[in-house]
């Protein structure tokens, strides 16, 4: 069968005149066949910058994270969304799968299913992109593993996300959680002496959801140049090593394991949670001397900077229990808020510590616009974090309910390669 046409390897996106602004992905066809949050996040990423993004779900119950809830989404074509007026719809998909699959296509596939199998290695054929997260080897029997990919589609970006690699770990399955237990993050988080504790958010699916991307956009470029696609590899367990980073390299540089500070930080100091007015916390990061004496200077104690304890960042770190006691003591006055005008008035970093709405507040405050609409009765996605100046971040769709553009979908890959993907509309 003959591949789908490929761009020139210097070809650039153009705007149509008079049309939308072009994206850096424009042209990008990527099939997401992964679950769960680091794969899908990654793609959507993709679809941020402009990708076109099929999703293949399981049909029935589609990706696990559709019924990780509540909170739950209401079906906005529902007639009767909450029948028992208890918030829980009786159709409906959790707003955790919402968080990782905006603007996408929405595809079910049975891959023991042969007519299905079939569909699905025809889509790994037109696809720039293939991203997955099957324990290492179950694919190979429907053909969509690497080899049979690379094979039928030579210029194929395949990514695989694995818990622990193709190695001795492959037939470990990978959660976040279990991640960061094994992989030493929970035994620097939570407060000396007291129990290891996880971020308060999937962490590592996060920073892994970002190294694929990293990877997928490094081959793309690589592809631009040869027209050759590549197998990239990430693992929730590699991808949280590389991000312990002055922790990870304390340790190689001692021997000794890192322990947990609670909101403290082994190298600096102040660099931490401080009590203000009524034990109302104060993050202060003072992160050279020059900060520190601002801030002694603007808590009405100067001659804190003058002390031989407090005079050089590793005295401050060294004395940091008589360090704390003094800037208490002078925080006590006042409300973390009001110690904040005046501490970044004086270019020294601080803030209160926020809940998860008043830090959206704050980013709308400073014209980040954190939240965009994706239509009406879907809730609203916070926004991409990357700013393009020449091919901007595409305006996001809401996620797809499950299947919702199978019978278009299913009708082009039955027909030429070269014909235009149906809209998601």
């Amino acid at each position: 069968m003959p591949q789908p046409p490929r761009p020139p390897a210097d070809a650039a996106p153009q705007p149509p005149a008079g049309g939308p602004p072009a994206r850096a992905l424009d042209g990008i066809l990527v099939a997401d066949f992964s679950r769960v949050l680091a794969g899908p996040l990654a793609a959507a990423t993709l679809a941020d910058l402009g990708a076109e993004v099929i999703k293949v779900e399981r049909p029935g119950t589609g990706d696990d994270t559709r019924a990780w809830g509540p909170p739950f989404v209401p079906d906005p074509e529902d007639p009767e969304p909450d029948p028992d007026g208890d918030g829980a719809p009786r159709h409906g998909t959790a707003a955790y799968f919402d968080a990782a699959n905006r603007s996408k296509h929405g595809l079910a596939l049975d891959l023991g299913d042969p007519d299905d199998a079939a569909a699905a290695r025809e889509l790994a054929r037109r696809a720039d992109v293939l991203i997955e997260n099957f324990r290492p080897g179950s694919l190979a029997g429907y053909g969509l593993d690497h080899t049979a990919t690379r094979a039928a589609n030579p210029g194929l970006v395949h990514c695989t996300i694995t818990g622990f690699g193709a190695g001795p770990g492959a037939r470990l399955p990978g959660y976040d959680f279990v991640v960061q237990a094994v992989g030493g993050l929970m035994s620097i988080t939570g407060e000396p002496g007291g129990t290891p504790l996880k971020a308060g958010v999937a962490l590592v699916d996060v920073l892994t959801a970002k190294d694929a991307t990293t990877g997928i956009l490094a081959a793309l470029r690589h592809r631009d140049r040869t027209g050759e696609g590549q197998l990239v590899e990430v693992n929730l367990l590699s991808s949280l090593l590389g991000s312990l980073v002055n922790q990870a390299s304390g340790h190689l540089a001692t021997g000794r394991d890192p322990e947990p500070m609670g909101n403290r930080h082994p190298s600096i100091a102040p660099y931490e949670t401080l009590a203000c007015r009524d034990g109302e916390l104060l993050a202060v990061a003072a992160g050279n001397d020059r900060q520190f004496r601002a801030l002694a200077q603007t808590l009405g104690a100067p001659e804190l900077a003058d002390d031989i304890r407090f005079v050089r960042n590793r005295d401050r770190v060294q004395n940091r229990t008589d360090l704390i006691k003094a800037l208490e003591d002078l925080l006590s006055a006042d409300t973390p808020q009001a110690w904040t005008e005046r501490l970044t008035a004086a270019s020294v970093a601080c803030g209160p510590v926020n809940t998860v709405s008043e830090a959206l507040a704050l980013a709308g405050r400073l014209g980040l616009d954190p939240v965009i609409p994706v239509g009406e009765g879907r809730i609203p996605q916070v926004a991409s974090p990357l700013r393009l100046s020449g091919t901007p971040v595409t305006q996001p769709s809401a996620p797809p309910r499950l299947d919702e553009n199978g019978p278009a979908l299913r009708t082009w890959l039955s027909g030429p390669a070269d014909h235009p993907l149906p809209p998601r509309a």
